[in-house]
């Protein structure tokens, strides 16, 4: 809606995808709302509302009657899980799930503690009374089975009515309140108090497992100091944070963690990275290189250049993405809300069917038939169904960004297993990346410094690996570079500017002779005898009509990760080929697919790579991996893209998932994580639906009563959260 404003809130309580919806459907139905996001992992929600329509304060009134603590967000300020909000797409979910009912006055309480907790514990002794008096005093057993169910009908019933009038009438609160009420005044006293208790139970345990799946988003955040040590004219200060700006200088002592990206402008050490990457061996840093924010410095005194702090850094923005992720659903997620939507209404009009039809038809008592509707009515609860998929997804993704494995979301989760084919970039992918020069030959009249000198002008600027190698060459020699103006790159091919006042280009051989700068036959035949072992060529050329020329070739190599061919082969035992597509020569591709024992497809340009990735995908779903620059259009093109890098904007915002660490093998480790994730997934529905089944049939045949049925739709909640839980403990093989 145009001219509307921003607002947001904190809206704590929410402990599944069936919650989001269920907020989204109460706000959508205000005057003058639009563009609603809510995110469960952050508890956020925002959305804009027109001039002269609903007010803030008719918004959070709004939430806070389906039971929820609602606190308004100035703009800007973050949220405690480091998240911003996300656009919730298929949210017409129908069935609102239980959810917990938070207390300001339990902020900060561990779990058991809470008023949550106490309702709980309050039911339980109620029930427990009830039941020793059972034995001792019989007429006092009823009433107080009556007092545990009153306990909760009182919230429950006002959280149904809210939720009926905010648009969400089938929901799990009506259920239970209809079963409760119904075995109440058929006499059923003792399962009703049973229903109300074990519902509490499940309500209570689900606010836990949403609480765990949070506190890993949140010690994401908790790693970021709060001050750092800030070099000024006036000396070295202790400031906060987040007052850093690009451009600071911080101080890093040993033991210190860092507070913000940056870049080492002196000193040496060693940085403990893993709990960003998922790393556990130390990495050496010195001047010019990295440092992610939260890294721990084991060694030296560095002092680093902010690049990017507060909200922007590496740490914050993955945070952000993995609480964006777990709002991301799947087709699997989909399909089960789509399904519980129908469901849903289809169960509580077959429940009253079961208890009005048969004494109608004259096949038995109503009181009878009245109770195996109430049971029915909470068998056929999708409760368990509907949690099932996302408590799954968030726990899998969760324990993927604690080893340096960030996945965008359920969709993006089960591509990356069901992969049959990945494709991996050479330079900076299947190799380290860091490749050096090693032969300079200039034509006749020329000096290798002078093409040095040239090359490297022609590369300022560009952090592809083989300008950095051009460029260290340079400065090795201590070359004063000229000045380039009407820099163009040609994606896969070239780099062509003003040098000196004379257009200049540096690209493949196959790119300097479409352009009339072909090498002399002498050089020609040993760029041949370069790229047959292994390196790659790039042709440095004059670029003047009929007078261009070629003034000399450079040869770089970059040697194959260390962990290339284990994490290859690592593909190979869970049963997914690969493949390389690389830019470069035919010869030197086939060097590192030779060693690396893989199928090479070399000399591709981006749309080359778009056409083998096509190809790719009528063989079955194809995973790309690339350092997500020049690789974005084949990201993009894949099942799946997967991006290289420790952090790297591009690593983080390129593709479908990113491996922090770079390493290799760390694309078996997302299989594996997908695959054990939606193995977890069918489990989760399995037991569910089982249950489900198996007390339907009891129920109708009379075996199971009222508080077997609540103890199918808890005890399977229970279970599959339980299950889902089991996933935060993941670990890559043999990690």
């Amino acid at each position: 809606m145009d001219g509307g404003t921003r607002h947001a809130w904190q809206v704590r309580g929410m402990d599944c995808a069936a919650c989001v919806a269920k907020v989204t459907r109460a706000v959508e139905r205000l005057p003058g709302v639009s563009d609603v996001s809510v995110n469960l992992m952050a508890e956020e929600l925002a959305l804009d509302l027109a001039p002269g329509s609903s007010a803030p304060g008719v918004v959070e009134r709004q939430v806070a009657a389906l039971g929820y603590e609602v606190t308004r967000l100035e703009p800007g300020r973050p949220v405690d899980a480091g998240a911003a909000p996300r656009r919730v797409h298929d949210h017409e979910h129908a069935h609102a799930h239980r959810h917990a009912v938070p207390d300001p006055a339990d902020a900060g309480l561990p779990w058991h503690a809470t008023r949550q907790a106490r309702l709980v514990w309050m039911l339980g002794a109620l029930v427990a009374a009830a039941g020793l008096a059972g034995w001792l005093l019989p007429p006092a057993a009823e009433w107080l089975y009556l007092a545990a169910t009153l306990v909760a009908l009182v919230p429950f019933g006002r959280r149904a009515w809210a939720l009926a009038r905010a648009g969400s009438p089938f929901s799990i609160e009506t259920l239970m309140v209809v079963a409760a009420s119904g075995a109440a005044l058929i006499g059923a006293a003792g399962e009703a108090a049973m229903v109300v208790f074990l519902f509490a139970l499940g309500e209570m345990l689900e606010g836990v497992a949403a609480g765990r799946a949070r506190a890993g988003i949140r010690a994401l955040v908790a790693m970021m100091p709060r001050t750092a040590r800030r070099e000024g004219p006036d000396g070295v200060r202790e400031v906060p944070a987040d007052s850093l700006a690009p451009g600071d200088v911080v101080l890093l002592r040993p033991g210190d963690r860092a507070p913000c990206d940056g870049i080492v402008t002196e000193g040496r050490s060693a940085l403990d990275e893993s709990p960003v990457t998922g790393e556990s061996m130390p990495v050496a840093r010195g001047p010019g290189d990295p440092v992610v924010a939260g890294s721990i410095n084991a060694e030296g005194v560095l002092r680093l250049r902010v690049s990017r702090a507060g909200r922007d850094s590496t740490l914050a923005r993955i945070a952000r993405l993995v609480a964006e992720a777990t709002a991301a659903r799947g087709r699997t997620q989909r399909f089960i809300e789509r399904f519980s939507n129908v469901w849903t209404p289809g169960a509580m009009l077959a429940a009253a069917l079961v208890a009005v039809l048969p004494p109608l038809l004259g096949s038995g008592a109503w009181e009878a038939w009245l109770y195996r509707g109430l049971a029915l009515l909470l068998v056929a609860c999708p409760c368990a169904l509907v949690i099932s998929v996302p408590a799954a997804m968030a726990s899998g993704l969760s324990a993927g960004a604690r080893h340096g494995l960030l996945v965008k979301g359920g969709t993006a989760l089960e591509a990356i297993g069901e992969a049959k084919i990945v494709a991996f970039d050479k330079t900076g992918t299947l190799t380290g990346g860091r490749p050096r020069v090693t032969d300079l030959h200039p034509v006749p009249g020329q000096t290798e410094d002078g093409v040095l000198r040239l090359a490297a002008g022609l590369e300022a600027g560009s952090a592809h690996p083989l300008a950095r190698a051009v460029l260290e060459a340079a400065a090795a020699r201590q070359l004063v570079l000229p000045p380039l103006r009407e820099s163009v790159a040609l994606a896969g091919e070239a780099v062509t500017g003003l040098l000196d006042g004379r257009r200049m280009g540096l690209g493949s051989p196959d790119w300097a002779a479409g352009a009339g700068c072909a090498l002399p036959p002498g050089l020609a035949a040993r760029a041949a005898a370069l790229e047959a072992a292994g390196k790659t060529v790039i042709v440095l050329g004059r670029l003047d009509g009929d007078a261009s020329a070629a003034l000399g070739l450079l040869a770089v190599r970059d040697e194959p990760r260390g962990d290339a061919a284990a994490g290859i082969a690592a593909l190979e035992r869970l049963g997914v080929r690969s493949v390389m597509l690389t830019g470069d020569n035919p010869r030197a591709g086939a060097a590192i697919g030779q060693a690396l024992g893989l199928p090479v497809r070399a000399a591709l340009r981006p749309e080359g790579k778009l056409a083998e990735i096509a190809a790719l995908r009528r063989q079955g779903p194809v995973v790309m991996v690339g350092d997500g620059i020049n690789d974005a259009p084949a990201l993009a093109a894949a099942t799946a893209g997967i991006a290289m890098g420790g952090g790297t904007d591009v690593a983080l915002e390129t593709a479908d998932a990113a491996l922090l660490h770079g390493r290799v093998g760390g694309v078996a480790e997302l299989v594996s994580l997908s695959r054990d994730t939606l193995r977890n997934v069918k489990q989760n529905v399995g037991v569910a639906v089982g249950l489900k089944l198996v007390f339907l049939a009891t129920t109708l045949m009379g075996v199971s009563g009222l508080w077997m049925a609540i103890l199918a739709d808890t005890g399977a909640t229970v279970l599959v959260t339980l299950n889902a839980l089991r996933l935060l403990r993941w670990r890559p093989r043999g990690g």
